[in-house]
């Protein structure tokens, strides 16, 4: 477990906190299928089956719960989606207190 972060490390890492812009949507993962997929229920209030791209699934590790960021396919852009960004626990609170989160029941 990681100790927790120092208000400088807290601000630090606030300032590096990616927002969304458009065709990207948040999400919550809802569960692990398997093979690098995952179930995310989207701010758009679609639930999509998403993948971890080849260049970051080494280096991204996703749990159920986590707040992230996708981008929806171009051909079933209501059901599949790729996973672009995952948040911390202090970016996704800063998100929610901003009012990126909408419809999206992410509790941290």
């Amino acid at each position: 477990m990681r100790p927790p972060l120092t208000p400088e490390e807290e601000q630090a890492e606030i300032a590096r906190t990616r927002i969304p812009r458009p065709p990207e949507i948040l999400g919550v993962v809802l569960e692990m299928l398997g093979a690098g997929k995952l179930r995310i229920e989207c701010d758009d209030g679609f639930t999509r089956i998403c993948r971890i791209p080849g260049k970051i699934r080494k280096k991204l590790w996703v749990r159920p719960g986590d707040l992230v960021m996708i981008t929806p396919w171009i051909v079933q852009e209501k059901e599949r989606g790729d996973i672009q960004w995952k948040y911390t626990r202090t970016q996704a609170n800063w998100l929610k207190r901003k009012g990126y989160i909408k419809k999206v029941n992410w509790e941290g």
